[in-house]
């Protein structure tokens, strides 16, 4: 039911703005109606010349997402093994941070020149440190009885990591990897517009020149469309890793 009351809300929002984009004045360059925004998409999606620009955000994306969480998660573990190496890298990985990704778009260019790799790379940087920080938090707060549990059982530092400290800290990592799912979406299309050629960000750049508003209204629904997608899919398996989890897959006996 909720549904249909969010569906009904739509339709009357959908039908409050064409209404008001042919009583009213406003140019269509500041605000295109749904229906010219509609033709646009369907148009770019039936003749084909969107779906490039589809493809290459969503590769981009996806690369980056992989790239970044396995970094982050390694990277996370590490650091919860070694007291040593994270105090004497925490200060930096967190100063990488508070640079804005946007900022280092040029210097990626001038490493990487235009094109995928940069936006890769600008990706990879912002899914990084969700994955790093929901690691370290997910593997730190073990329970004590636990621990000791494992120290009686004679477990090595590796069964205790793989064994216990992994499986506890599975639902904060994959909470991680929700938060980056969105980021990347937004790292891959921030970054086409410093450095890609093609894409859904470069799109919406080139109609940015052009002043067509209505194509830029239809990239934003393929780009959230894209984002709902991702999103889902990355819940369906957090769902079914949770399931195997607490059915005590992880928690094997060594």
């Amino acid at each position: 039911m909720n549904r249909v009351f969010s569906l009904i809300l739509f339709l009357f929002i959908l039908t409050l703005w064409e209404v008001f984009c042919r009583v009213s004045n406003i140019s269509s360059i500041i605000i295109p109606a749904p229906s010219a925004v509609g033709l646009i998409l369907w148009d770019g999606l039936t003749q084909g010349y969107l779906w490039i620009h589809i493809w290459v955000t969503t590769l981009e994306m996806t690369l980056g997402l992989v790239i970044g969480c396995s970094f982050g998660v390694l990277s996370g573990l590490l650091l919860s093994e070694s007291v040593f190496l994270k105090k004497i890298l925490w200060p930096y990985i967190l100063a990488s941070q508070v640079i804005p990704k946007l900022a280092l778009g040029p210097i990626f260019i001038i490493w990487f020149g235009f094109g995928m790799t940069s936006t890769v790379t600008i990706t990879a940087l912002i899914c990084y440190f969700p994955l790093l920080e929901n690691t370290l938090t997910g593997v730190h707060y073990i329970p004590r009885e636990k621990r000791e549990l494992f120290r009686m059982l004679g477990a090595t530092r590796l069964q205790t990591l793989i064994l216990l400290k992994i499986p506890h800290g599975l639902p904060t990592i994959l909470a991680g990897v929700r938060v980056s799912v969105v980021l990347a979406l937004v790292g891959a299309v921030v970054g086409e517009f410093l450095s890609g050629q093609v894409g859904l960000g470069a799109t919406i750049i080139a109609a940015q020149g052009m002043m067509d508003s209505a194509l830029m209204f239809a990239v934003f629904i393929i780009i959230t469309f894209i984002g709902l997608a991702f999103y889902q899919i990355t819940s369906i398996i957090e769902r079914w890793l949770l399931r195997r989890h607490n059915a005590g897959v992880f928690n094997a006996n060594f």
